[in-house]
């Protein structure tokens, strides 16, 4: 982990020279943001209405809060529902021939970005990525779609939307509560207030009212990155509980704490930033691979992300595997985020 972050979520004692260096730039931040959310609100500056229902799934700090596990849920259960869904993405790290891109069968995380290029893959549903997210809205529009889910934005209030989720970490929360960049939040904490939902990943409820759910990430099986071999979870442990782990997401200890909670013995573990680049040259040195030829037995797996997956598939090892998680909700209210959505749709 960056000493920012340490800075952010752990109390680390550089807080003591590095807020007070940064906070005159989190002064300059917040002059600028609020001026922006202000000229919006007002009117000064108008936010565009497409031609179908909108719905953000985003957060009000930086780094992976469990955002796309959500997108993935929504987009399961609404086509359940016969909608026909498209989701939108800046696509961060995406370097696309052109923009608005339509994420296809070819598309390669370098193209589309890591979290788009999984949503398709888990999904197969029209996924756009581009800045302009109006443009990208109206290119799902013409695809067909009946409701579009933006992966992000909830600062981009550019594009109108109708309803607002807002994901929180909910074992790192908002860290010291400060705003970038002496802090991890883009917005302050009483933004959520405004939100439809908020969805707590992994903690207690943070708004003691209906708007507020309490969510869970769960696998229930593994993935070969090189076969696409799928195994139960319970009967991959039995015959390999030492792994080895490597993680490029928001907060790669959550990851390995969540392979020991399953029953894994973690070897060794390496963290990569959010959103990390790989590719086959690097691997020869990460010290969690074990390079091998041949057969494998006798090789301790390596565990990943289904983020990281996307990236290292076309030079996976056979001894390399994925854990899906999908989003699971500790109570029927979620079902009233559901029911919020399906309600535009008859509008």
């Amino acid at each position: 982990m960056r000493l920012i972050e340490k800075v952010w979520f752990e109390n680390h004692a550089a807080k003591w020279w590095l807020v007070p260096l940064l906070l005159p730039l989190t002064g300059l931040f917040w002059l600028l943001s609020s001026l922006r959310t202000w000229l919006f609100h007002s009117g000064i500056k108008s936010s565009i209405k497409v031609a179908c229902p909108v719905v953000i799934v985003g957060n009000i700090g930086v780094g992976g809060n469990g955002k796309t596990p959500v997108v993935l849920y929504l987009v399961e259960q609404l086509s359940k529902r016969g909608i026909n869904v498209g989701v939108l993405s800046r696509g961060y790290g995406s370097n696309a021939p052109e923009y608005p891109y339509l994420i296809n069968e070819q598309s390669s995380a370098l193209e589309a970005g890591d979290e788009p290029l999984l949503i398709y893959q888990r999904c197969s549903i029209p996924v756009v990525v581009g800045a302009d997210r109006i443009a990208a809205a109206n290119k799902l529009i013409d695809l067909g779609c009946q409701l579009i889910i933006s992966d992000d934005g909830l600062q981009h209030y550019r594009l109108k939307r109708d309803v607002e989720i807002a994901v929180v970490d909910g074992k790192r929360l908002f860290g010291n509560g400060l705003l970038l960049p002496a802090g991890p939040l883009r917005e302050r904490q009483q933004r959520l207030k405004q939100c439809h939902h908020i969805i707590v990943n992994g903690g207690e409820p943070v708004v003691n009212d209906n708007s507020s759910h309490f969510m869970t990430l769960a696998a229930q099986r593994i993935v070969n990155l090189k076969t696409g071999q799928n195994i139960e979870l319970s009967d991959f442990i039995k015959t390999n509980i030492t792994v080895n782990a490597l993680a490029g997401i928001g907060d790669p200890k959550r990851f390995f704490d969540y392979l020991t909670q399953l029953g894994f013995s973690v070897n060794k573990a390496q963290g990569f930033i959010d959103h990390q680049a790989y590719n086959a040259s690097m691997f020869a040195t990460v010290d969690v691979v074990d390079n091998v030829s041949g057969d494998n037995e006798g090789v301790i797996p390596l565990m990943m992300t289904e983020k990281d997956a996307v990236k290292c598939r076309h030079f996976a090892e056979p001894h390399w595997w994925y854990l899906p998680v999908d989003a699971q909700f500790a109570s029927d209210n979620s079902e009233q985020i559901l029911t919020d959505i399906c309600q535009l749709i008859k509008k």
